[in-house]
Order: structure tokens, then C-alpha cells, then sequence
């Protein structure tokens, strides 16, 4: 438990962001499998889906849920896959 009212408020809002990052990541990495799944069934939307999954990720990044070259990596590598 924190000592102090300010330890406590940034307990709080070290819960609110965790949630919030939570959220963000989980849909960045369903946008990334969807993507993956559709390289592997070799399906016809496969670029739409990257794009996709390329904002996703970019905004993730311009939050801070995700490192910015953590997101490059993820882009960089989604785009290999299917050329």
C-alpha cells in the first residue's frame, strides 16, 4: 500500500494506463495475427488487412504502448512476410 497521497494517486493512475496500454496492445496483436492468417490461407485481402494492421501498430507507437522501433520491427517484418 503507498505511504503517501501522492504514491497513491500514482498507484491509481499507473492502473488506469495499464488498462488502457492493455487494450491497445491486444488489438494491435489481433490486427497482426489476422494478417499472419492471411498469409497463411493465402488469402486476396492480405494487403488491405496490412495496412491495417500498420496503423494500428503506428498508433500504438504515437501512444507509448509500444516502442518505435519495436513498431518499425513489427511492420517491417509483416511486410517480408508476404513479399
Amino acid at each position: 500500500m503507498a505511504n503517501h497521497k501522492s504514491a497513491a494517486k500514482r498507484a491509481k493512475q499507473n492502473e488506469v494506463r495499464r488498462i488502457r496500454n492493455k487494450s491497445t496492445r491486444s488489438s494491435m496483436n489481433t490486427a497482426v495475427k489476422k494478417v499472419r492468417i492471411a498469409i497463411e490461407n493465402g488469402a486476396d485481402n492480405t494487403a488491405e488487412l496490412l495496412n491495417s494492421a500498420k496503423s494500428i501498430i503506428a498508433k500504438a507507437a504515437k501512444k507509448g504502448v509500444i516502442h518505435q522501433n519495436t513498431a518499425a520491427r513489427k511492420v517491417s517484418r509483416l511486410t517480408k512476410s508476404i513479399g
